[in-house]
């Protein structure tokens, strides 16, 4: 969600910001334990807005970068949801999840756009014109011809679709997290967490349904976690599995801090433990075909 970064640019703009604001950092910490997700926005918005006045650019920047990546979870579930016949998704508990996701990525739309107006900013408006969930931005084909072009009529391509997108969200709110840890921002910090953490559930419980289904797009056991940089996907394209793997590069990692987990466990057990960050300019490249406009 890049959130850090807003604070960073404070701190650049105005280095004793910190200090002025220690005294209320208690009840700004207070305040937002004692508040429901949908009252938050208006807490954080209110607070960007007081510390950069009118020029909460780059801020704004920032969360509407966020906002993109919601938008594009949001209008794809929305899709899925208005296409369960097509896609061939059993009714009962998948149909059931899947629109509990798209709740939840509707929500998260909600907040990042609140949140934005409250702090003086015009939040990124986008539909479901502005996606292209086949993944032919930018190809020869053009939109509705991308790779993925049977992810509306296909099951196993749509769960397959989710996955890539739900651990790349999880990757890419992590890559910009630890930035923000800090005392003074703990009520921001805690609500830009339950999102994280939310998302982290949609993408294993897409995993786990993936599991339950015997798919020529499987590859391996899928687990709730990742193994290696495995993906457990395959198009049987090895151009299309290369985009695929983007989201998983660099999850092979096995040093943690200094310590070769490895060595205590094997590198399978390893990677799974931990989850890798990956930063903005690599989400962007991985989503790009998917962006319209």
């Amino acid at each position: 969600m890049n959130l850090q970064n807003i604070f960073n640019h404070l701190h650049s703009e105005d280095p004793e910001f910190y200090e002025r604001t220690s005294e209320r950092r208690s009840a700004i910490r207070t305040f937002m334990k004692g508040v429901a997700l949908t009252a938050a926005p208006l807490a954080l918005g209110g607070l960007l807005k007081k510390a950069y006045g009118q020029s909460a650019t780059e801020a704004v920047d920032i969360l509407n970068y966020a906002l993109t990546l919601e938008h594009l979870e949001a209008e794809f579930y929305k899709a899925g949801v208005n296409n369960f016949s097509n896609i061939g998704v059993p009714s009962g508990a998948p149909q059931g999840a899947i629109t509990t996701i798209r709740d939840h990525e509707v929500a998260h739309v909600a907040f990042l756009t609140t949140t934005i107006r409250n702090a003086g900013g015009t939040p990124i408006s986008k539909t479901a014109a502005n996606f292209d969930f086949s993944g032919g931005v930018g190809s020869a084909g053009g939109p509705g011809t991308g790779p993925f072009a049977t992810v509306f009529s296909s099951y196993d391509v749509f769960l397959a679709v989710a996955q890539t997108f739900e651990d790349t969200g999880v990757r890419a709110y992590k890559g910009q997290a630890p930035r923000i840890i800090s005392d003074a921002y703990n009520g921001i910090l805690q609500a830009a967490l339950q999102i994280h953490s939310v998302e982290a559930r949609h993408a294993a419980h897409i995993r786990y349904m993936r599991s339950n289904r015997s798919s020529a797009t499987n590859v391996g056991v899928i687990r709730p976690w990742i193994t290696q940089a495995q993906s457990n996907i395959t198009t049987g394209n090895a151009g299309v599995d290369a985009l695929i793997q983007k989201s998983y590069a660099g999850e092979n990692v096995t040093n943690q801090a200094g310590v070769d987990i490895a060595g205590f466990i094997g590198a399978d057990l390893g990677t799974q433990s931990f989850d890798e960050p990956l930063d903005m300019t690599a989400v962007l490249d991985i989503v790009k075909p998917f962006i319209i406009s």
